[in-house]
Protein backbone atom coordinates (compact mmCIF):
# COMPACT_ATOMS: atom_id res chain seq x y z
CA UNK A 1 0.00 0.00 0.00
CA UNK A 2 1.93 2.60 -1.20
CA UNK A 3 -0.21 6.02 0.86
CA UNK A 4 1.16 4.32 4.25
CA UNK A 5 4.61 6.32 5.09
CA UNK A 6 6.44 6.16 8.51
CA UNK A 7 7.43 9.35 10.20
CA UNK A 8 10.76 9.78 11.11
CA UNK A 9 10.07 12.32 13.94
CA UNK A 10 13.43 12.76 14.92
CA UNK A 11 15.50 14.81 12.54
CA UNK A 12 16.86 12.82 10.05
CA UNK A 13 19.67 15.34 8.85
CA UNK A 14 21.19 13.45 6.19
CA UNK A 15 18.30 12.53 3.55
CA UNK A 16 19.92 11.42 0.46
CA UNK A 17 17.03 11.85 -1.86
CA UNK A 18 16.71 9.51 -5.18
CA UNK A 19 16.20 10.70 -8.37
CA UNK A 20 13.27 9.63 -10.57
CA UNK A 21 11.25 10.40 -12.70
CA UNK A 22 10.76 11.19 -16.59
CA UNK A 23 14.15 13.32 -16.52
CA UNK A 24 16.82 12.69 -14.05
CA UNK A 25 17.91 16.03 -12.38
CA UNK A 26 21.00 16.11 -10.41
CA UNK A 27 19.37 17.55 -7.42
CA UNK A 28 19.23 21.01 -7.27
CA UNK A 29 16.97 23.57 -8.13
CA UNK A 30 15.71 24.36 -11.65
CA UNK A 31 16.96 27.11 -13.23
CA UNK A 32 15.99 30.32 -14.23
CA UNK A 33 14.13 30.20 -17.76
CA UNK A 34 14.68 25.65 -17.47
CA UNK A 35 11.91 23.90 -18.86
CA UNK A 36 12.37 21.58 -16.78
CA UNK A 37 10.52 21.59 -13.31
CA UNK A 38 11.49 19.80 -9.49
CA UNK A 39 9.00 18.09 -7.80
CA UNK A 40 10.48 17.11 -4.24
CA UNK A 41 7.96 14.81 -2.37
CA UNK A 42 8.34 11.30 -0.15
CA UNK A 43 9.06 7.80 -1.17
CA UNK A 44 5.07 7.21 -1.28
CA UNK A 45 4.27 9.68 -4.17
CA UNK A 46 3.57 8.04 -7.42
CA UNK A 47 1.77 8.82 -10.77
CA UNK A 48 1.11 6.66 -13.68
CA UNK A 49 3.19 7.75 -16.71
CA UNK A 50 0.88 8.50 -19.58
CA UNK A 51 -0.72 11.50 -16.72
CA UNK A 52 3.02 12.46 -16.25
CA UNK A 53 3.42 12.68 -19.81
CA UNK A 54 0.19 14.68 -20.54
CA UNK A 55 1.28 17.48 -18.09
CA UNK A 56 4.84 17.65 -19.60
CA UNK A 57 3.27 18.00 -23.41
CA UNK A 58 0.36 20.46 -22.71
CA UNK A 59 2.86 22.65 -20.14
CA UNK A 60 6.45 22.30 -22.19
CA UNK A 61 7.76 21.00 -18.72
CA UNK A 62 9.56 18.18 -18.10
CA UNK A 63 9.48 16.83 -14.57
CA UNK A 64 12.33 15.71 -12.04
CA UNK A 65 10.85 13.52 -8.96
CA UNK A 66 13.29 13.56 -6.59
CA UNK A 67 11.73 11.44 -3.58
CA UNK A 68 12.98 11.45 0.04
CA UNK A 69 12.34 8.45 3.04
CA UNK A 70 9.14 9.50 4.21
CA UNK A 71 7.11 12.42 5.18
CA UNK A 72 9.04 13.39 8.16
CA UNK A 73 12.63 12.96 6.93
CA UNK A 74 11.75 15.04 3.78
CA UNK A 75 10.15 18.12 5.84
CA UNK A 76 12.76 18.36 7.72
CA UNK A 77 15.34 18.41 4.73
CA UNK A 78 13.29 21.33 2.81
CA UNK A 79 13.30 23.06 6.37
CA UNK A 80 17.28 22.63 5.84
CA UNK A 81 17.44 23.88 2.51
CA UNK A 82 14.91 26.36 2.46
CA UNK A 83 17.85 29.07 1.67
CA UNK A 84 18.90 26.65 -1.62
CA UNK A 85 15.92 24.18 -2.26
CA UNK A 86 16.27 20.72 -3.75
CA UNK A 87 13.57 21.52 -6.26
CA UNK A 88 10.60 23.81 -7.04
CA UNK A 89 7.64 22.16 -5.74
CA UNK A 90 7.22 20.11 -2.36
CA UNK A 91 4.56 17.60 -2.15
CA UNK A 92 3.70 15.64 1.07
CA UNK A 93 3.42 17.62 4.06
CA UNK A 94 0.77 16.88 5.95
CA UNK A 95 -1.95 18.57 8.47
CA UNK A 96 0.14 16.73 11.28
CA UNK A 97 3.65 18.71 10.07
CA UNK A 98 2.25 21.73 8.51
CA UNK A 99 3.03 24.23 11.31
CA UNK A 100 6.31 22.99 10.91
CA UNK A 101 7.20 23.58 7.25
CA UNK A 102 4.78 26.83 7.69
CA UNK A 103 6.75 28.25 10.71
CA UNK A 104 10.21 28.13 9.15
CA UNK A 105 9.44 29.38 5.79
CA UNK A 106 9.74 26.85 3.14
CA UNK A 107 7.00 28.22 0.96
CA UNK A 108 6.16 30.79 -1.64
CA UNK A 109 2.84 31.99 -1.75
CA UNK A 110 0.62 30.73 -4.87
CA UNK A 111 -3.16 30.69 -5.35
CA UNK A 112 -3.52 27.71 -7.95
CA UNK A 113 -6.24 27.81 -10.06
CA UNK A 114 -8.91 25.38 -9.57
CA UNK A 115 -8.40 26.18 -5.62
CA UNK A 116 -12.39 27.18 -5.82
CA UNK A 117 -13.14 23.46 -6.77
CA UNK A 118 -11.31 22.28 -3.50
CA UNK A 119 -14.24 21.92 -0.16
CA UNK A 120 -13.11 25.05 2.19
CA UNK A 121 -12.43 22.16 5.30
CA UNK A 122 -9.82 21.31 3.40
CA UNK A 123 -8.03 24.51 2.79
CA UNK A 124 -5.70 24.83 5.86
CA UNK A 125 -4.31 28.12 4.75
CA UNK A 126 -7.08 30.04 2.92
CA UNK A 127 -6.21 32.68 2.33
CA UNK A 128 -2.79 32.77 2.69
CA UNK A 129 -1.96 30.28 -0.39
CA UNK A 130 1.38 29.15 1.07
CA UNK A 131 0.26 25.37 0.51
CA UNK A 132 -2.83 23.53 -1.62
CA UNK A 133 -4.42 20.77 -0.57
CA UNK A 134 -4.23 17.52 -3.55
CA UNK A 135 -5.45 14.57 -0.84
CA UNK A 136 -6.96 13.50 2.04
CA UNK A 137 -6.99 10.01 3.82
CA UNK A 138 -8.33 8.38 7.36
CA UNK A 139 -6.48 6.56 9.66
CA UNK A 140 -8.81 4.50 11.26
CA UNK A 141 -8.85 0.68 13.40
CA UNK A 142 -9.66 -2.05 10.83
CA UNK A 143 -11.03 -5.34 12.05
CA UNK A 144 -11.05 -8.98 10.08
CA UNK A 145 -14.70 -9.95 9.49
CA UNK A 146 -14.00 -13.30 9.40
CA UNK A 147 -12.74 -13.22 13.49
CA UNK A 148 -16.06 -11.63 14.54
CA UNK A 149 -18.47 -13.70 12.34
CA UNK A 150 -17.14 -16.79 14.07
CA UNK A 151 -16.73 -14.75 17.56
CA UNK A 152 -20.33 -13.70 17.08
CA UNK A 153 -18.98 -10.67 18.79
CA UNK A 154 -20.18 -7.19 17.32
CA UNK A 155 -16.52 -5.42 15.76
CA UNK A 156 -16.01 -2.72 17.76
CA UNK A 157 -16.91 0.91 16.73
CA UNK A 158 -15.54 3.88 19.07
CA UNK A 159 -12.43 4.35 21.38
CA UNK A 160 -14.78 3.31 24.44
CA UNK A 161 -14.77 -0.12 22.79
CA UNK A 162 -11.09 -0.68 22.35
CA UNK A 163 -11.04 -0.06 25.74
CA UNK A 164 -13.34 -2.71 26.63
CA UNK A 165 -12.67 -6.17 28.08
CA UNK A 166 -14.30 -7.85 25.29
CA UNK A 167 -11.80 -6.93 23.00
CA UNK A 168 -8.85 -7.39 24.95
CA UNK A 169 -5.49 -8.53 23.28
CA UNK A 170 -7.18 -8.26 20.04
CA UNK A 171 -5.65 -4.39 18.81
CA UNK A 172 -1.93 -4.08 17.08
CA UNK A 173 -1.08 -0.58 16.57
CA UNK A 174 1.97 1.50 15.29
CA UNK A 175 4.47 3.28 17.19
CA UNK A 176 3.38 7.05 17.34
CA UNK A 177 7.29 7.85 17.68
CA UNK A 178 8.46 5.84 14.41
CA UNK A 179 5.17 5.84 12.35
CA UNK A 180 2.69 8.21 10.62
CA UNK A 181 -0.61 5.76 11.05
CA UNK A 182 0.80 5.69 14.95
CA UNK A 183 0.92 9.11 15.47
CA UNK A 184 -2.07 9.79 13.74
CA UNK A 185 -4.38 7.25 16.21
CA UNK A 186 -2.36 9.03 19.07
CA UNK A 187 -3.82 12.08 17.79
CA UNK A 188 -7.48 10.65 17.29
CA UNK A 189 -7.55 10.12 21.31
CA UNK A 190 -6.33 13.64 22.26
CA UNK A 191 -9.75 14.80 20.09
CA UNK A 192 -11.92 12.27 21.25
CA UNK A 193 -10.45 12.76 25.17
CA UNK A 194 -9.06 16.30 25.49
CA UNK A 195 -5.34 17.00 26.39
CA UNK A 196 -6.23 16.31 29.96
CA UNK A 197 -7.80 12.90 29.27
CA UNK A 198 -5.95 10.85 26.72
CA UNK A 199 -3.23 9.87 29.11
CA UNK A 200 -5.53 8.29 31.07
CA UNK A 201 -7.52 5.91 27.87
CA UNK A 202 -4.13 4.93 27.39
CA UNK A 203 -3.58 3.70 30.14
CA UNK A 204 -6.52 1.66 29.96
CA UNK A 205 -5.61 0.77 26.12
CA UNK A 206 -2.47 -0.65 27.52
CA UNK A 207 -4.40 -2.64 30.57
CA UNK A 208 -6.82 -4.26 27.67
CA UNK A 209 -3.43 -5.65 25.97
CA UNK A 210 -2.45 -3.15 23.19
CA UNK A 211 0.24 -4.09 21.06
CA UNK A 212 2.73 -1.49 19.64
CA UNK A 213 4.76 -2.43 16.68
CA UNK A 214 7.37 -0.17 14.78
CA UNK A 215 5.56 0.11 11.84
CA UNK A 216 2.66 -0.10 9.86
CA UNK A 217 3.89 -3.12 7.20
CA UNK A 218 4.46 -4.79 10.57
CA UNK A 219 1.40 -4.51 11.86
CA UNK A 220 -0.92 -5.45 8.96
CA UNK A 221 0.92 -7.80 7.09
CA UNK A 222 2.37 -9.58 10.33
CA UNK A 223 0.13 -9.14 13.41
CA UNK A 224 -3.25 -8.44 11.75
CA UNK A 225 -4.99 -11.65 11.02
CA UNK A 226 -7.18 -10.12 8.08
CA UNK A 227 -4.18 -9.77 5.94
CA UNK A 228 -1.46 -11.75 7.03
CA UNK A 229 -0.70 -14.74 9.31
CA UNK A 230 -0.70 -12.95 12.49
CA UNK A 231 -3.19 -13.41 15.25
CA UNK A 232 -4.74 -9.78 16.13
CA UNK A 233 -8.01 -9.22 14.27
CA UNK A 234 -7.97 -5.30 14.78
CA UNK A 235 -5.37 -2.84 13.31
CA UNK A 236 -4.63 0.92 12.79
CA UNK A 237 -4.67 1.10 9.27
CA UNK A 238 -6.88 3.24 6.52
CA UNK A 239 -10.33 3.80 5.61
CA UNK A 240 -8.96 2.71 2.13
CA UNK A 241 -7.10 -0.23 3.22
CA UNK A 242 -10.01 -2.53 2.39
CA UNK A 243 -10.18 -1.73 -1.08
CA UNK A 244 -6.83 -2.20 -1.94
CA UNK A 245 -6.62 -5.62 0.00
CA UNK A 246 -9.65 -7.07 -2.13
CA UNK A 247 -8.94 -5.63 -5.56
CA UNK A 248 -7.47 -8.43 -6.79
CA UNK A 249 -9.50 -11.35 -5.48
CA UNK A 250 -12.72 -8.96 -5.32
CA UNK A 251 -14.87 -10.83 -2.95
CA UNK A 252 -18.82 -10.31 -2.57
CA UNK A 253 -18.10 -8.71 0.63
CA UNK A 254 -15.33 -6.51 1.91
CA UNK A 255 -12.88 -9.08 3.54
CA UNK A 256 -11.45 -6.59 6.63
CA UNK A 257 -14.26 -3.35 7.86
CA UNK A 258 -13.38 0.05 9.55
CA UNK A 259 -14.31 1.40 12.64
CA UNK A 260 -15.72 4.19 12.19
CA UNK A 261 -15.65 5.83 15.13
CA UNK A 262 -11.83 5.88 15.70
CA UNK A 263 -10.78 7.92 12.38
CA UNK A 264 -8.53 11.06 11.73
CA UNK A 265 -8.09 12.61 9.08
CA UNK A 266 -4.70 13.29 7.16
CA UNK A 267 -4.55 15.60 4.33
CA UNK A 268 -1.72 16.21 2.40
CA UNK A 269 -0.56 19.46 0.69
CA UNK A 270 1.56 20.66 -2.25
CA UNK A 271 3.53 23.82 -1.83
CA UNK A 272 5.93 25.90 -4.26
CA UNK A 273 9.12 26.66 -2.37
CA UNK A 274 10.91 29.78 -1.26
CA UNK A 275 13.61 30.68 -3.89
CA UNK A 276 12.73 27.85 -6.64
CA UNK A 277 14.61 27.92 -9.67
CA UNK A 278 11.57 27.54 -11.91
CA UNK A 279 8.69 29.74 -9.76
CA UNK A 280 6.60 29.33 -13.56
CA UNK A 281 7.14 25.81 -13.67
CA UNK A 282 6.26 25.18 -10.31
CA UNK A 283 3.07 27.18 -10.34
CA UNK A 284 2.06 25.10 -13.34
CA UNK A 285 2.88 21.95 -11.37
CA UNK A 286 1.22 22.66 -8.22
CA UNK A 287 -1.95 23.69 -10.65
CA UNK A 288 -1.75 20.29 -12.20
CA UNK A 289 -1.62 18.40 -8.93
CA UNK A 290 -5.32 19.47 -8.25
CA UNK A 291 -6.14 19.39 -12.18
CA UNK A 292 -9.06 16.64 -12.96
CA UNK A 293 -6.46 14.18 -14.71
CA UNK A 294 -4.40 13.56 -11.52
CA UNK A 295 -6.83 13.96 -9.11
CA UNK A 296 -8.88 10.84 -11.03
CA UNK A 297 -5.48 8.95 -11.19
CA UNK A 298 -4.54 9.62 -7.79
CA UNK A 299 -6.50 7.05 -6.22
CA UNK A 300 -5.45 4.07 -7.53
CA UNK A 301 -1.82 5.37 -7.41
CA UNK A 302 -1.31 6.41 -3.97
CA UNK A 303 -4.71 5.15 -2.52
CA UNK A 304 -5.89 8.46 -1.29
CA UNK A 305 -8.88 10.32 -1.73
CA UNK A 306 -8.95 13.32 -4.43
CA UNK A 307 -9.51 17.05 -2.74
CA UNK A 308 -11.24 18.19 -6.02
CA UNK A 309 -14.79 17.75 -5.85
CA UNK A 310 -17.12 15.54 -8.16
CA UNK A 311 -14.00 13.62 -8.88
CA UNK A 312 -15.36 9.79 -9.85
CA UNK A 313 -13.70 7.93 -7.46
CA UNK A 314 -12.97 3.93 -8.61
CA UNK A 315 -15.54 1.44 -8.38
CA UNK A 316 -12.96 -0.94 -6.08
CA UNK A 317 -13.11 2.70 -3.56
CA UNK A 318 -17.18 2.56 -4.23
CA UNK A 319 -17.71 -1.03 -3.49
CA UNK A 320 -15.38 -1.86 -0.39
CA UNK A 321 -14.51 1.43 1.19
CA UNK A 322 -15.80 3.64 3.57
CA UNK A 323 -16.82 6.92 3.56
CA UNK A 324 -15.68 8.62 6.72
CA UNK A 325 -18.24 11.01 8.39
CA UNK A 326 -16.86 13.39 11.28
CA UNK A 327 -13.30 12.42 11.39
CA UNK A 328 -11.15 13.60 14.31
CA UNK A 329 -8.97 16.77 13.80
CA UNK A 330 -6.85 18.64 15.42
CA UNK A 331 -5.38 22.30 14.27
CA UNK A 332 -1.58 22.43 12.76
CA UNK A 333 -0.24 24.87 15.23
CA UNK A 334 -1.74 22.33 18.35
CA UNK A 335 -0.37 19.47 17.23
CA UNK A 336 3.05 21.28 16.53
CA UNK A 337 3.04 22.81 20.12
CA UNK A 338 2.25 19.83 21.70
CA UNK A 339 3.43 16.65 19.24
CA UNK A 340 6.79 15.87 20.74
CA UNK A 341 5.70 16.01 24.39
CA UNK A 342 2.83 14.09 23.57
CA UNK A 343 4.88 11.41 22.48
CA UNK A 344 7.29 11.36 25.09
CA UNK A 345 4.20 10.82 27.75
CA UNK A 346 3.08 8.28 25.40
CA UNK A 347 6.10 6.61 24.99
CA UNK A 348 6.47 6.39 28.51
CA UNK A 349 2.57 5.04 29.17
CA UNK A 350 2.71 2.41 26.24
CA UNK A 351 6.17 1.28 25.58
CA UNK A 352 8.67 2.35 28.60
Amino acid sequence: MKRIVTTALAASLALGLAACGSDSGDGSASGAGDKSVTLVTHDSFAVSDDVLKAFEKQSGYTVDILKGKDAGSAVNQAVLSKDNPQGDVFFGIDNTLLSRGLDNGIFTPYEAKGLERIPEILQLDAGEHRVTPVDYGDVCVNYDRAYFEEKNLDPPQSFDDLADPRYKDLLVTENAATSSPGLAFLLATVDEYSKDGWEDYWSKLRDNGVEVVDGWEQAYYERFSGAGKGDKPLVVSYASSPPVLDMESRPKEATTGVSTGTCFRQIEFAGLLANAGNAEGGKALIDFLIGEQFQQDMPLQMFVHPVRMNTELPEVFLRYGEEIVGPHSLNPPTIDDNREQWIKTWTSLVVK
